[in-house]
């Protein structure tokens, strides 16, 4: 009896060994980018006034906020794909009527704010983007970064890097007698660029806007942290202050365009 149940045992062993083989181990857990990778991307266009779409680091709002001032008119937006840190989005708008600003459709980092100035190593971006117009357009092409005195606080401060000024202006605190807006710094050097420096306020913050010296950047590509030492060094923003909001997107008063970004990326470090 005992040497047939050993022979019994002795026959399956091979059989056991497949199995173990066969069962893979586990593997490790698949990083972050692996999960954006992995996931869906809603790609399909929104219209309404507050819609707002995730993907991977990012968030898509429509913001709508000023569209009660217009006459008539419409703002779209759609996220074109997703890979990794980098995103493509698409805004089609038309507005008539008003002399506000309607929306801003934009792209919003969720990774890596609510850090002191202090603490940020780098800001690497990259925007690369064209614009198709009917008629005459007042709008802009920006990003729209807001500080705080704390993490997740109220905001503070607003700076504004503008890529392009379609016949808009900055808000200033002082205008020229021909009434455009004064600089209060001209010709500053950041990030390959020449930039004016206007600043004023919206009534809730400090505004600080960052102007090209001429033309408009449809290719930007450059850390944006310096755009923030120069206001700490010149303009008393303190390094204390925590970045709470990273924007980027267009502001439309009036006219219709289609802005297409082929590529967007945002890493704060």
């Amino acid at each position: 009896m005992f040497s047939e149940r050993l022979l019994f045992y002795v026959l399956l062993l091979p059989f056991f060994g497949l199995l173990s083989l066969g069962a893979p181990a586990p593997g490790p857990e698949p990083s972050l980018s692996e999960l954006i990778a992995r996931q869906t991307v809603d790609t399909s266009q929104h219209c309404g006034q507050w819609d707002i779409v995730t993907a991977g680091p990012y968030t898509m709002f429509l913001d709508l906020w000023g569209a009660a001032g217009a006459t008539s008119g419409s703002q779209c937006s759609q996220i074109t794909s997703v890979s990794g840190s980098t995103i493509a989005w698409k805004t089609t708008w038309t507005w008539v009527g008003g002399n506000g600003v309607k929306s801003f459709s934009n792209i919003q980092l969720n990774e890596g704010i609510n850090k002191q100035l202090s603490q940020i190593k780098s800001m690497p971006s990259t925007w690369k983007w064209s614009q198709n117009t009917s008629g005459s357009v007042v709008a802009d092409v920006a990003y729209d970064l807001f500080t705080s005195n704390t993490a997740g606080g109220s905001n503070v401060n607003e700076i504004m890097i503008w890529l392009a000024n379609f016949n808009a202006g900055p808000i200033s605190a002082v205008y020229n007698s021909d009434g455009t807006p004064q600089a209060v710094a001209s010709n500053v050097s950041i990030a390959g660029h020449t930039w004016n420096l206007y600043t004023g306020s919206n009534g809730a913050n400090n505004v600080f806007s960052f102007l090209p010296t001429s033309g408009t950047i449809m290719s930007f590509g450059g850390d944006l942290l310096p755009f923030f030492t120069y206001l700490t060094q010149h303009n008393g923003v303190s390094t204390s202050q925590y970045l709470v909001t990273a924007q980027a997107g267009t502001e439309p008063t009036s006219g219709s365009a289609t802005l297409t970004t082929s590529a967007y990326s945002l890493v704060i470090n």
